[in-house]
């Protein structure tokens, strides 16, 4: 459904941020990209979306593709009515309208209006909390209730392929596998194809089926999602595991190099 390739990305034009960057989401399954802060995920999203140009960046080499179609080009607005839909990290929902103002907002690019009501309430039947809170403004909402509502106006534009970036940054531990349940339920009930970007390498590589690690603007290492999980590598640097199962401290982790087989 997805593919990149060779996917370079300077900002300013200065900053080379992506630096050759090829990988595919096959249609149906949840892919994870993984990497330490400042690895170039999120503008790895960016550049499926199309909103790199409002940040300054550019895709000086490379290209993406959907469904066969080239789409780096693309104004965002187009990306998202062929089927792409980005959960920016930190929710980014419009605080002074209401849940439900937010889900209507979320199919602004859509032509078929009446169909938008009954969207709305399967979003309810996904995030049955929200439809509790529909009428409250965003603003006073929870950060789990605002997540999902973020991906709950995701969902608005009827995508077919759905850009999650860190939809467990800053959840309690049970909201955050609350939310991924969700994810994992949209998959398969919806068929609903994921790129997910996250943090918690451990609940990523759970629910996803194969996996893409990040460094320096380029993907060091992949693989399917169950081989990632007892690579000593990931378990060393992302899970916090030696390979003998002691868990170490973070200073240990923060310090610890990654092996030169990584690049090899």
């Amino acid at each position: 459904m997805l593919k990149l390739n060779n996917v370079e990305v300077v900002y300013d034009r200065t900053i080379l941020v992506l630096r050759g960057v090829s990988f595919e989401v096959p249609a149906g399954q949840i892919v994870t990209l993984l990497g330490s802060n400042g690895a170039g995920k999120s503008t790895t999203l960016k550049t499926i979306s199309g909103i790199l140009k409002p940040e300054r960046g550019d895709v000086t080499a490379g290209a993406v593709e959907f469904n066969g179609a080239r789409i780096d080009q693309r104004e965002p607005a187009e990306v998202v009515q062929l089927g792409i839909a980005q959960v920016m990290e930190g929710r980014r929902v419009f605080g002074l309208l209401t849940a439900e103002e937010n889900l209507i907002a979320g199919a602004h690019t859509r032509r078929d209006r009446s169909q938008i009501s009954k969207d709305i309430e399967l979003v309810y039947t996904y995030f049955p909390r929200l439809a509790e809170r529909r009428h409250i403004k965003a603003g006073y909402l929870s950060g789990g209730e605002q997540q999902m509502l973020a991906i709950g106006r995701g969902l608005m534009s009827r995508p077919k392929l759905m850009l999650l970036d860190e939809p467990s940054l800053g959840l309690a531990p049970l909201l955050a596998e609350e939310i991924f349940d969700i994810v994992q339920r949209l998959n398969k009930q919806e068929g609903m194809t994921v790129l997910l970007v996250e943090q918690n390498a451990s609940m990523a590589l759970t629910i996803a089926q194969h996996g893409y690690i990040m460094e320096n603007g380029r993907i060091v290492l992949d693989g399917p999602a169950h081989v990632l999980r007892n690579n000593a590598d990931i378990k060393e640097f992302y899970l916090g595991l030696s390979e003998v199962g002691v868990r170490r401290s973070y200073r240990e982790v923060k310090h610890y190099r990654r092996r030169k087989r990584w690049l090899s």
